[in-house]
């Protein structure tokens, strides 16, 4: 049997109505979406950015009312599904794309703000994927850059439009956006440094063509610049009086996002008492692992400050840090191609980054559909921060890298054969893609990668984080009852009680948990789909393995992950039945 994440099993699958439908469904999104036609590496639209106003929120989603409408004639006419693969591909259009109606008619997209993911970011981040190797790609970032002002005052229209409809990010968020926005717009913006950074002076000669390419990118910087400072000036000066104090969401409309997230229609309040169980689990197992570290008695706090004084898991300065990264997602390729997986072709190439920001964050960006842009895993490092700790993040290099987003995104990207190009592009769930990821972080533990006592640390430090997030997330959100084990006399959760509770269980300086902590109050739902992702993913596997002994056959972990993989990203609820 062939153990392929790439699908090539089915070589030759003939092409059907449904996969037509589908790329043609991408074209479109392409036209109205062209940061995700970049992100996707599709041709054409480097030069673009998005309508951001209502109008293009609603021309988005006219495009996903008539993909809808055509699934449905192609189904009367009996012309899908043709196949297995178009079956899976049917329920996740229907799926993602019906979900994305019902938000766009809650009015989801035209609200959005938060500290991390909407607008504000997305469009500054887009500049850290665009191509930039030659003249012709500077040229298509002068004409985004100056295309910025147009894009944030269609945002600008969409949250006046929200806000008169009621709907408005609670003023945390409004004010977090506020201060991005302002550095944004400040000296040391991003946008002066991609202009006049070294990438650019590589690529630009002394030519007269060269000099006016260098013109418009100095007008571009100067005019996003601008709108993002009337950006903070609108948000501060008339969003923000309109803005709720209260960060819940309340249960209808966190139902919504965790659909969202999941692709699976999950019980919250079971799943949030699960959370609590697990957070105790994992709580238990650390401060076992912690008496190991640092002797009898030890605490976890003991351990972390055994581990942070030992040289031999120190890394000092941005360059080290990511040589470090390099080689051990290279190992773990090497290791586990041909042996745990079928890691083959550009699919075995992954870049480690320092990121050009300096958020704290850290995330993988897949390849483009040529693999022209490589899978790369970036860092991105605060302001003064110049050491670094390998048992915090070997089991990160796991996750962001192979056997988790890389292995995950890239493999599907490659699967030409078997996918259209919606199915391996644009399709991407975060409970499928996260809860992917931590999965694979207790897979390497289970295979043996993380037998060092502070590297199994480390990955418990991250399942212990997540653990909380689900407690977190769901409890704020839905107003639940504070536990009594975490302090609770009766008082509901809100943002205050959930700062100790997250200290207590987050092994991070003081300012990144307030990233973080806003982050959950902001962003509804998707901090609980890495945990609940991996819950997901680990029930379905124990099926198959259930379903396989029921055949009186051995289970094969290494062909469930190639078939599990070779789906690409589908919400939960469509992988665990195409899998059944």
């Amino acid at each position: 049997m062939t153990h392929t994440t790439a699908g090539r099993g089915r070589a030759n699958r003939a092409r059907t109505a449904l996969d037509d439908v589908a790329d043609a469904y991408v074209r479109d999104v392409a036209a109205l979406q062209p940061d995700a036609a970049t992100m996707m590496g599709l041709p054409g639209h480097d030069h673009e950015l998005p309508d951001l106003s209502p109008a293009g929120h609603e021309a988005r989603a006219d495009v996903d009312r008539a993909l809808l409408r055509r699934l449905d004639e192609l189904e009367a006419a009996g012309q899908a599904p043709a196949d297995d693969v178009d079956r899976v591909t049917l329920a996740a259009m229907r799926e993602r794309v019906g979900l994305a109606v019902e938000q766009h008619e809650a009015g989801d997209p035209q609200s959005s703000l938060n500290n991390i993911e909407s607008p504000v970011q997305q469009l500054r981040d887009l500049f850290d994927v665009v191509p930039t190797g030659t003249v012709e790609a500077w040229e298509n970032i002068a004409a985004r850059l100056n295309a910025v002002p147009q894009a944030l005052a269609g945002y600008t229209e969409s949250l006046t439009w929200s806000a008169e409809r009621g709907r408005v990010a609670a003023v945390r968020q409004v004010r977090a956006a506020v201060e991005q926005a302002r550095e944004l717009a400040g000296d040391g913006s991003t946008f002066t440094t991609l202009v006049t950074g070294e990438q650019a002076a590589g690529v630009l000669d002394d030519s007269s063509a060269c000099s006016l390419v260098r013109a418009e990118l100095e007008r571009g910087a100067a005019a996003a610049r601008q709108a993002y400072g009337e950006l903070a000036d609108f948000l501060e000066r008339e969003l923000a009086p309109r803005a709720p104090q209260a960060d819940a969401v309340g249960r209808e409309a966190y139902s919504r996002y965790s659909r969202e997230f999941l692709g699976a229609t999950v019980d919250l309040d079971e799943t949030y008492a699960w959370g609590l169980e697990e957070l105790a689990r994992i709580v238990a197992e650390q401060e076992e692992l912690a008496r190991t570290i640092a002797g009898p008695g030890a605490t976890v706090a003991d351990a972390v400050a055994a581990l942070d004084a030992d040289p031999a898991r120190r890394l000092e300065g941005t360059a080290a840090l990511r040589a470090w990264m390099q080689e051990t997602a290279d190992e773990a390729v090497a290791d586990l191609a041909g042996t745990h997986f079928d890691i083959e072709g550009p699919v075995r190439t992954i870049e480690c980054m320092i990121a050009p920001t300096q958020t704290g964050g850290i995330y993988y960006t897949p390849p483009s559909d040529d693999f022209s842009r490589p899978g790369r895993m970036w860092w991105s490092v605060p302001p003064g921060v110049s050491e670094f700790n390998t048992w915090r993040e070997k089991t990160t290099v796991y996750h962001e890298g192979v056997p988790g987003h890389h292995l995950q995104c890239a493999a599907a990207v490659a699967a030409r054969d078997t996918l259209n190009s919606w199915r391996r592009l644009a399709c991407w769930v975060s409970g499928h893609g996260e809860g992917w990821a931590l999965y694979a972080e207790r897979l390497m533990a289970d295979l043996g990668y993380l037998d060092d006592a502070g590297d199994r640390f480390g990955m418990l430090d991250a399942q212990r984080l997540r653990a909380a997030r689900v407690v977190l997330d769901i409890g704020v959100h839905l107003g639940k009852e504070l536990p009594a084990a975490w302090g609770g006399t009766g008082e509901t959760w809100d943002a205050d009680n959930a700062w100790p509770f997250l200290l207590a269980n987050v092994n991070m300086p003081a300012e990144f948990v307030r990233f973080e902590l806003d982050r959950y109050l902001g962003w509804p739902g998707q901090a609980p789909s890495y945990k609940v992702g991996q819950r997901l993913w680990e029930q379905a596997r124990d099926e198959a393995r259930a379903a396989a002994g029921a055949r009186g056959e051995a289970f094969d972990l290494r062909a469930f992950h190639a078939r599990a993989l070779g789906l690409g990203s589908v919400g939960l609820d469509v992988l665990r039945e195409a899998l059944a």
